[in-house]
């Protein structure tokens, strides 16, 4: 529950000392991923099952999605995930993740790189 002045999170840069507002953090999300078209009010609406209204709220920072509206829209957003797991003091979970997808693509290169060294495969695409 929130106290009566507002629902602030401690660690973020929004009004308040070191605090940041969880809807101006889901609206960021939202818009650094998918933009400010109506476009993406219509993907959100997909994601979620919310209306027009609910998810325009959601974009103008106006209020947050509460519920099963946030469980529907991390399993689509990453961006939503991280916010999350950031307002939350979780951080270190998207470093993880970082990490597995940056040993992911380093594996890839490597196995490219073989295949380059042992002549199976040309660089140049010749």
């Amino acid at each position: 529950m929130f106290p009566k002045k507002g629902n602030y999170f401690p660690g973020g840069t929004g009004p308040g000392k070191d605090k940041v507002s969880y809807p101006a953090a889901i609206a960021a999300a939202l818009r650094a991923e998918l933009g400010d078209s109506h476009q993406a009010v219509k993907t959100v609406m997909r994601w979620t099952g919310a209306n027009e209204r609910t998810v325009k709220n959601w974009m103008a920072g106006r209020r947050g999605p509460r519920g099963e509206h946030l469980l529907a829209l991390i399993r689509h957003s990453n961006g939503a995930l991280e916010i999350i797991l950031q307002l939350a003091g979780r951080g270190d979970l998207i470093a993880a993740r970082t990490l597995l997808d940056a040993r992911g693509a380093l594996a890839e290169m490597l196995a490219l790189i073989d295949s380059w060294m042992n002549g199976e495969g040309s660089i140049l695409g010749q």
